[in-house]
């Protein structure tokens, strides 16, 4: 079945050329029912694909309604493709500030070009939240990816983080563990659609004074056992780092090198409010 009309294909927040996170775009969306967007986005096969159904036509700024799925579902907000969808529009239409209505509330974007042509994109999220994981929760997730309590970082307590999806946030102290851990998909899947973690499983490694974090998100939810680039999960991330002394600072987390598509994420956390993500996105065949 051929997809709709103006179907993009882009890569998001890529450290390398074959790197980043591929993502659909329709920028027509408004006709299609939910049906359609699921198929579509099953029959890409990206982790998410982002559909335009719908634009304001008295705001003061470009507002669009933006929805977003899964090859199984609907998300409430996707990071990666959210960007992929404002470089999509920068190109179309010319850089600036855009309001993109999802799901999980309004999101603003503010796109720029540098000077060999590149569009970048940076987005603030929805109001974060951090929370405590239950405990028998906790130890199920980490008993599925092999990982004991002790082998946690204690500078940073596994907690619930939401940024535009909820996420658990587990940091691991030993990089040989973090490169290594396994898990099983669908177990870790059946966990998640019970927690109501629709985005992914945020596993990290902090090293040094965290300028650099090291970032593995599952998404067994989304029929996708890694994610290589994930902006939900990064602004996640800065709310979860913001409780550990983090406001005010910039990171970037590295990301998808076990799946073989390198990607960073520039994380600003200010004092509060929403969580700054950037990046950028290239179209891809």
């Amino acid at each position: 079945m051929t997809p709709a009309p103006d179907f993009l294909r882009y890569s998001a927040f890529a450290a390398t050329s074959d790197g980043g996170n591929p993502a659909g775009v329709v920028l027509d969306g408004g006709g299609l029912s939910d049906e359609r967007m699921q198929e579509i986005a099953a029959e890409v096969g990206f982790s998410e694909t982002a559909f335009l159904v719908g634009r304001a036509a008295d705001a003061a700024v470009a507002r669009y309604r933006v929805r977003y799925w899964s090859p199984a579902a609907e998300v409430p907000f996707c990071g990666h493709a959210t960007v992929a969808t404002a470089v999509a529009l920068a190109e179309r239409d010319g850089t600036g500030v855009v309001v993109f209505d999802t799901n999980a509330g309004p999101v603003t974007l503010r796109s720029t070009v540098s000077g060999d042509g590149a569009v970048s994109v940076s987005f603030t999220s929805v109001e974060p939240e951090v929370r405590a994981i239950d405990d028998a929760v906790l130890d199920r997730l980490l008993a599925l990816i092999g990982v004991g309590r002790d082998e946690l970082d204690p500078r940073f307590p596994a907690a619930e983080a939401f940024a535009g999806n909820r996420h658990p946030v587990v940091t691991i102290a030993d990089r040989e563990l973090f490169d290594q851990f396994r898990f099983a998909p669908s177990e870790v899947a059946a966990l998640m659609r019970e927690q109501g973690w629709f985005g992914t499983a945020t596993i990290l490694h902090i090293p040094g004074d965290g300028d650099d974090v090291d970032a593995r998100n599952l998404f067994p939810v989304g029929r996708i056992t890694e994610d290589p680039a994930t902006g939900s999960a990064a602004a996640s991330t800065g709310a979860y780092l913001r409780e550990h002394g983090f406001a005010g600072r910039t990171i970037r987390i590295h990301q998808g090198a076990h799946v073989r598509r390198p990607s960073l994420l520039t994380v600003t956390i200010p004092e509060a409010g929403g969580i700054e993500v950037s990046g950028g996105a290239f179209r891809i065949d």
